[in-house]
């Protein structure tokens, strides 16, 4: 099968990583006999250094136009200064909105090997970390209207909106995603304060007529956000809007023990979609070789799963990603004081999965 891929190495460590995730999938290549055309694409900093614009529209059409999307990851101090309608995340918010993708799909799961390495209590981990956050991407607050004025003194107003079709397309992404797990949904709002919430959760138990088979819950966003420390095993997948996604999809992240091991995935109406770690671009790293690429490599693995229909592709990704963990292998950022663990460079690390992927 050929298939084309724009790629965005992006800021900071993005180009460590994204170099990783290609050569895993290169590994993959080989040995089902695919080809993985590459096309780079400028977004978020370095598209500022090389246009002075975080995403011209020449970059936004290569994106488009391919069969989905791999980013590395953008911004970084450098571009502090640069007005607020041209920081390098305005250039994110641009690619989601010209892509169409409005689900951002987050796992949080602890891999045994590095159940250690979870703050939460080892009996709590002991009951599984295992769930998907579905965010919606493209609506709220973060695309919303923003302003500024005088009064007498400086106001600031940021709107949040919702529209029932919004919430419909997202909430079926979360019955269908709960369908095709543990058939448990849990819907994430503020309905006690926020009119959207209110209109969300209507919305969210209308669908559920759609979805005998799925179990719906809601729950508060601040319950919400206790209850993943509490007890993360309860949740199956969880659906919510931007602004509440972004911060408990950050939160989960940190109880699996590593900020460096998650993927996402951001999808819409096309099987084009944009395949991306969670974390971000780490400027003070960059070029040493250290980062962690295997939320990036998980990402691919997102992607040929999602986006290419490879299923067996991306099993033989993740197997090899907890064989090389088996083995000991650690970055930096995972690494603790456990007998036995090697440390591997960004460069060694996607090696070692390159070559499992192709011995499994």
């Amino acid at each position: 099968m050929k298939k084309h891929i724009a790629v965005i190495r992006g800021d900071g460590i993005g180009p460590e990583i994204v170099n990783e995730a290609i050569k895993v999938l290169d590994a993959v290549a080989e040995k089902y006999g695919h080809t993985f055309e590459y096309e780079d694409a400028y977004m978020g900093g370095c598209a500022i250094d090389k246009f002075g614009d975080p995403l011209p529209e020449s970059e936004l059409k290569k994106c488009v136009e391919s069969d989905s999307v791999l980013l590395g990851a953008v911004g970084g101090k450098k571009w502090d200064s640069v007005p607020g309608n041209m920081r390098p995340e305005k250039g994110l918010l641009r690619l989601r909105a010209g892509m169409g993708v409005y689900s951002n799909n987050r796992p949080a799961k602890i891999w045994p090997q590095l159940a250690s390495a979870s703050p939460l209590k080892p009996e709590t981990v002991a009951k599984g970390i295992d769930f998907i956050i579905v965010r919606e991407l493209i609506g709220g607050i973060y695309f919303g209207e923003h302003k500024t004025y005088e009064d007498g003194e400086k106001i600031s107003e940021d709107v949040m909106k919702y529209s029932e079709s919004e919430i419909e397309r997202i909430g079926r992404i979360g019955f269908e995603t709960a369908r095709r797990r543990r058939k448990k949904l849990c819907s994430v709002e503020k309905s006690n304060v926020l009119d959207t919430s209110r209109l969300w959760k209507s919305v969210m138990h209308r669908l559920a007529d759609e979805y005998p088979d799925v179990e719906l819950s809601d729950m508060l966003v601040d319950n919400c956000a206790m209850q993943i420390v509490k007890d993360p095993s309860q949740f199956d997948v969880i659906v919510t809007e931007n602004m509440f996604g972004d911060i408990l999809s950050d939160e989960a992240s940190m109880i699996t023990g590593s900020i460096g091991m998650i993927p996402s995935s951001s999808l819409g109406k096309t099987s084009c979609g944009l395949y991306e770690p969670i974390h971000g671009s780490a400027p003070d790293i960059a070029g040493q070789d250290i980062a962690n690429p295997i939320g990036t490599i998980l990402s691919a693995a997102m992607m040929l799963r999602y986006s290419f229909d490879m299923p067996r592709e991306a099993d033989d990704i993740e197997e090899a990603v907890g064989k090389v963990l088996g083995e000991g292998w650690r970055t930096g950022d995972i690494m603790s004081a456990e007998e036995g663990l090697k440390r591997a460079k960004c460069s060694e690390m996607g090696t070692l999965i390159a070559k499992a992927v192709k011995a499994i």
